[in-house]
């Protein structure tokens, strides 16, 4: 059942509207458990579009093992996704950093205040997210640490292959996933693949671990796999490889693979001079979890995130 989330009139008789999927049993008894996916907060963040078309997919083919309520939220930014923007278009303003919004407010601080009213009440919400175009993720999950304790085992579930908690910082406090902590709706948010684009594999893998997720929750009876058990990052070294020289980054490891402390990770190429300006080398033995995928950077660019072993 299509249902409409928000609506505001827009210049030149155009419309602002966020639509959500409710899918249901087909008998309702008022006591169902429910799941809200949402994503496309970011308008280049495609990823999600995936996952939300394969679970709609998987439920409508399977409806008999449906037994509690998934609402499928596919664009929160639909403005943005329609101009490749990562933004909100026209208002300059990231809509992951106006949460949890003012019904009284701007025009975005209402969307993003009806948006929170209408996920209020989910007994979880799965929050889906692309890399940007500059970087390649595995499929992770990221959590804050105060909330850790509470996601941690519903994060194992998921299918990814790894759990990144970190410590909370004050510009996050506006995002929609924290939001939803702060009011009693578990929520943590994916991230994978490459802005701009879908990674087919990646979208089928998190779909298994939301049906993995869905059965825990009671919402699901057919069959689910086994999911992958992933690295946890608390507590291990995190090398974070950050270029010295602009120029053309060409990798020389692949994303996913494992590498030792200074193994070369990369260069950066000179095109004009024909020279290699900067070798990249690991600073810890570990595994390649982010990896530089636009090739052109300038001097800071992140190039490559790899997780090691315990902290010692």
């Amino acid at each position: 059942m299509i249902k409409t989330v928000a609506s505001v009139g827009l210049p030149v008789g155009e419309s602002w509207n966020i639509y959500k999927n409710r899918l249901e049993p087909e008998t309702v008894t008022g006591k169902e458990k429910r799941l809200s996916i949402v994503t496309g907060v970011h308008g280049d963040e495609l990823e999600g579009q995936f996952v939300c078309y394969e679970i709609n997919r998987i439920i409508r083919e399977n409806r008999e093992h449906l037994t509690g309520i998934v609402d499928i939220y596919p664009a929160l930014n639909p403005l943005g996704i329609d101009s490749i923007t990562r933004g909100l278009p026209g208002y300059d303003i990231d809509m992951n950093r106006i949460f949890p919004g003012d019904e009284e407010g701007a025009v975005s601080e209402h969307i993003a205040s009806q948006i929170m009213d209408d996920i209020s009440g989910s007994d979880f919400c799965v929050d889906l997210h692309a890399s940007n175009i500059f970087l390649r993720e595995i499929p992770q999950i990221r959590m804050s640490e105060a909330y850790a304790d509470q996601l941690i085992g519903y994060a194992k579930l998921m299918n990814v292959d790894l759990v990144w908690i970190y410590k909370n910082a004050v510009v996050l406090d506006s995002t929609l996933s924290h939001g939803l902590n702060s009011i009693g709706v578990p929520t943590f948010v994916v991230e994978m693949g490459v802005g701009m684009r879908i990674t087919k594999r990646y979208g089928k893998q998190l779909a298994q671990g939301i049906l993995c997720l869905m059965k825990e929750l009671g919402i699901w009876t057919g069959e689910t796999i086994i999911p992958k058990e992933p690295m946890i990052s608390f507590n291990r070294k995190l090398g974070l490889l950050h270029a010295e020289s602009p120029g053309i980054f060409m990798p020389l490891v692949e994303h996913l693979g494992t590498v030792k402390e200074s193994q070369p990770i990369g260069q950066i190429l000179n095109p004009l001079s024909g020279t290699i300006l900067e070798e990249v080398v690991s600073p810890i033995d570990g595994l390649v979890f982010t990896l530089r995928e636009y090739p052109v950077v300038s001097a800071g660019s992140l190039l490559a995130r790899v997780l090691g072993g315990e902290q010692v």
